[in-house]
């Protein structure tokens, strides 16, 4: 009696050889790389030319580390606003609101906490309470009545402004306790020591660094075994070694400075939170195809009232939270506080590389776009450029940010 040759687990057999086959594969040709993913390679490029060039038209200035921790803090808000903007952009929606419940937010919480005498972190909590139930209500009328999310937020925007100048009944409220301030002007230092830098600092961005290069192979390995293009191992090292280059001198610019800024680790993990939510889960699938192709998603079973609900609930909540982050950051609440704060968050969407019709976009490259136009705008700042020649500018580079996003599709249709 024979026996039969056991058979070969193919997939296991290509699980087993992706590991060794992801140094050995790839391609060099750097062109045809970049093209390949031109829209978000093409905004980190932008990035390093736009440091480079306002570093070398402010004589270095820019690069000091009292300024690079300024703009952490400076924009932080703008970009917590962006991460949920681009979940509501990717599903093809808009949101015009956000300024305005950054403004109501704030108010809610510097009453209750300034002249109700309550603790800092109530103020908190009833922010955040604030922004998710005015997310309820948007995501109400946007999903289950089926109102056009520009029109809703339009609405909302003019709505919660009102709410916001009712509640400070038009009067500035001032100032925090100190606990609430170090929410956005908090810093961590000394923790491990350090001669003359914080070595936390450093050792955060390290793990960070480590964590990012971990993350980047196993991603690689993956691609390998589905058989999905890659760069050369070489080139995958450079581009690990460039992105660790980059942090560490950031990380040793703010350990110079006034060591880990609180918001800055808050900034760090939404933004940890949302990569993983947007890529990693079900809900985050479901929102890129709700807004690739609405009809399809449809038909695949996708419960787009129930996401579109959703999205907008978790847009509010981060509302909720910038407008925490803005009013510890300037100790008060004022009735015209996150005036024009929603422009920025969907320019940041746009430069960063989502799509005008939905179906495009990243957690990441919203945070980079908001970054790109908060070294613009600081580096115009230190070169005493004019307010009115600032807004030319941003309105310049997101009028071009749209019309590469259209010029890509129109190739990408030839192409076919």
């Amino acid at each position: 009696m024979t026996t039969a040759p056991p058979k070969l687990d193919k997939s296991a057999t290509a699980g087993e050889a992706a590991p060794a086959a992801a140094l050995h594969t790839g391609t060099s040709d750097l062109r045809a790389l970049v093209s390949r993913n031109l829209r978000q390679s093409g905004i980190y490029v932008a990035f390093v030319v736009i440091v480079a060039l306002v570093a070398i038209l402010t004589d270095g200035l820019s690069l000091n580390p009292t300024n690079v921790t300024n703009i952490v803090l400076q924009y932080s808000y703008i970009l917590i606003l962006a991460i949920g903007m681009v979940i509501v952009i990717i599903a093809g929606h808009i949101d015009l609101s956000v300024g305005s419940v950054v403004a109501l937010t704030g108010a809610v919480s510097a009453t209750l906490v300034i002249k109700q005498g309550l603790p800092w972190w109530a103020g908190i909590l009833a922010a955040l309470a604030v922004g998710l139930l005015i997310g309820m209500w948007q995501g109400f009328w946007v999903a289950y009545v089926g109102i056009p999310a520009f029109i809703v937020t339009l609405a909302g925007m003019l709505l919660f402004r009102g709410l916001a100048q009712e509640v400070l009944h038009s009067v500035s409220l001032s100032p925090f306790p100190p606990a609430y301030g170090k929410v956005a002007t908090g810093f961590l230092n000394g923790l491990l020591g350090g001669n003359g830098y914080d070595a936390f600092t450093l050792l955060i961005f390290a793990l960070a660094v480590l964590g990012y290069a971990f993350s980047s192979y196993r991603t690689r390995v993956a691609r390998v075994r589905y058989q999905q293009p890659v760069e050369s191992f070489p080139l995958f090292v450079l581009r690990v070694v460039v992105v660790a280059a980059v942090v560490m001198w950031f990380a040793w610019q703010l350990a110079h400075a006034r060591g880990l800024p609180i918001v800055l680790i808050i900034l760090a993990v939404l933004i940890l939170a949302y990569g993983v939510l947007t890529k990693r889960t079900v809900f985050g699938r479901q929102v890129y195809a709700i807004g690739g192709n609405l009809a399809a998603a449809q038909l695949s079973g996708v419960k787009v009232r129930v996401v579109n609900f959703w999205i907008f609930v978790n847009m509010g909540f981060l509302a909720g939270v910038a407008g925490v982050i803005f009013s510890s950051r300037s100790n008060g609440a004022q009735p015209g506080a996150g005036n024009m704060f929603e422009l920025d968050a969907i320019a940041a969407c746009f430069i960063g590389g989502a799509a005008v019709t939905g179906g495009v976009g990243t957690v990441v490259g919203a945070v980079v776009g908001g970054l790109l136009v908060a070294v613009m705008s600081n580096g115009m700042q230190l070169l005493g450029v004019d307010q009115s020649i600032q807004s030319v500018v941003k309105g310049l580079v997101l009028l071009l940010a749209v019309a590469f996003d259209v010029y890509n599709k129109r190739r990408a249709g030839a192409a076919r």
